[in-house]
């Protein structure tokens, strides 16, 4: 199969034919229809966080099943699927909890003893993130893809796969936003834009979106926000609580800086909650009063939006198909798998919502 090959950071992503293999009893094979082109990839493009190469990335993406191993019970082949890169064993102590999204079971993978699901130049290949799917297929768990409707679009469906499923999880499992709740979401790439829409669908009664560009800050409007703030030149921390008398209930940064996740913390009232969902690169350290945990503020993490994703996927494909989940206009550009390169020159402008990646099969 074609696939997009990343060798080493700094260099850029190259054509390949890559080998796969063939469904283990456990697993699905995916012709993939489209992938999106998330800011996470990028960190590996650019070397902020290592992987072994050569490696397939991409992580973002839906298909239809072409095979499925005997012991599959939840596909079947035809079936359009989204993929989820938190894949899920089903009986260990989080999933028996109902945190899927915390499992790190490894009989989710293949052993070393087994054949490799990707090979290149005849050489076993490691899988990203469980998928690898900047690539014509995938070879994945089970329990790395969920059945949709067949009237959603895929190329729409895709971006429920990771940014969507991030944004909005983090708003509604492990922030839970209550209805009428005041919200500010540092960051309107993919991910940020998903956390307004989820703060719009929770109901909370005030959504304040914030930016360095008034292009995403006119987006975040389209997908829910009542106030937007320009970062550019403004004390964001101040303006919020200005705006605000006092601080908001929930901050969500989608960025991954130290400097906007001391923001989202510094922006709460008492009582309020900053959930960092941005990949923060490893090491770097956040400066927080303490004496501000004792006014009940709480700074958290969310893990691919603390989903529960068999049932979550399904249910935000409806909100898409009734009119409540926005997904049309977070697709900017949708490109060929040769043109990768040039979605993640996007990436790095900051311009952009979402590249997908389509796949004319």
């Amino acid at each position: 199969m074609k696939a997009a090959v990343f060798h080493r950071p700094g260099s850029p992503l190259t054509i390949e034919e890559v080998s796969i293999g063939k469904p283990g009893p456990h697993e699905v094979l995916i012709r993939t229809s489209a992938v999106g082109v998330c800011h996470s990839d990028l960190h590996f493009v650019d070397g902020l966080m290592p992987h072994p190469a050569p490696v397939v990335l991409g992580h973002e993406a839906a298909g239809v099943v072409e095979q499925v191993g005997e012991l599959v019970r939840t596909v079947k082949p035809g079936d359009h699927v989204v993929t989820c890169l938190s894949v899920y064993c089903g009986h260990c102590e989080h999933c028996l909890t109902g945190s899927l999204s915390l499992c790190v079971s490894p009989e989710t993978r293949r052993t070393r003893d087994d054949a490799p699901r990707l090979a290149f130049q005849h050489r076993p290949m490691p899988q990203f993130a469980n998928l690898s799917a900047f690539a014509e297929q995938m070879l994945v768990h089970e329990h790395a893809c969920v059945a949709i409707r067949r009237d959603m679009p895929l190329d729409r469906a895709a971006l429920i796969g990771c940014g969507v499923t991030t944004g909005t999880g983090a708003v509604i499992n492990t922030a839970k936003v209550a209805p009428g709740e005041t919200v500010a979401v540092v960051g309107c790439g993919g991910i940020g834009l998903a956390a307004v829409n989820g703060a719009a669908l929770a109901g909370a009664g005030r959504i304040i979106a914030i930016d360095m560009l008034d292009g995403k800050l006119d987006l975040a409007t389209q997908f829910g926000a009542t106030d937007v703030i320009s970062a550019k030149d403004t004390d964001v921390v101040k303006a919020v609580r200005d705006l605000t008398h006092g601080g908001v209930h929930h901050a969500f940064e989608c960025i991954g800086l130290k400097a906007t996740a001391e923001q989202a913390f510094g922006m709460l009232r008492r009582g309020g909650t900053a959930t960092v969902i941005g990949m923060v690169k490893p090491g770097v350290m956040l400066d927080i009063d303490p004496l501000q945990l004792l006014q009940g503020k709480r700074l958290q993490g969310s893990v691919m939006g603390s989903n529960r994703f068999p049932v979550d996927m399904p249910r935000l494909v409806d909100f898409y198909m009734a009119g409540k989940l926005q997904l049309d206009q977070m697709i900017s550009r949708r490109l060929r798998l040769e043109q990768i390169n040039e979605a993640f020159d996007e990436l790095r402008r900051g311009e952009l919502a979402r590249s997908v990646i389509v796949f004319g099969h």
